[in-house]
């Protein structure tokens, strides 16, 4: 697969996860449900690292969500990891 995600920034490339994570509408409500976070506190806290890490963990959770939201932002599932865990 080639990378269209250029950018190394970590912040970026979560947040590039985070928008893929959301255009799926069941995942982004198992999301918000799972973490308990409302979509005014999502729009409140876009750069916030914990809520960055917290995509990261709950992409962890389920490879299948994972793999597809790497695919749709162009990585692979260990860069997002690493840049998750860089944050």
């Amino acid at each position: 697969m080639r990378e269209r995600s250029t950018n190394a920034d970590p912040t970026a490339v979560v947040l590039q996860a985070l928008a893929a994570m959301l255009a799926e509408p069941r995942r982004a409500e198992r999301f918000l449900a799972l973490t308990g976070i409302d979509p005014e506190q999502l729009r409140d806290r876009i750069g916030d690292p914990g809520l960055l890490v917290a995509v990261i963990g709950f992409l962890e959770s389920h490879e299948p969500d994972l793999v597809a939201v790497t695919e749709a932002i162009g990585t692979t599932p260990e860069k997002l990891i690493a840049a998750g865990r860089s944050l």
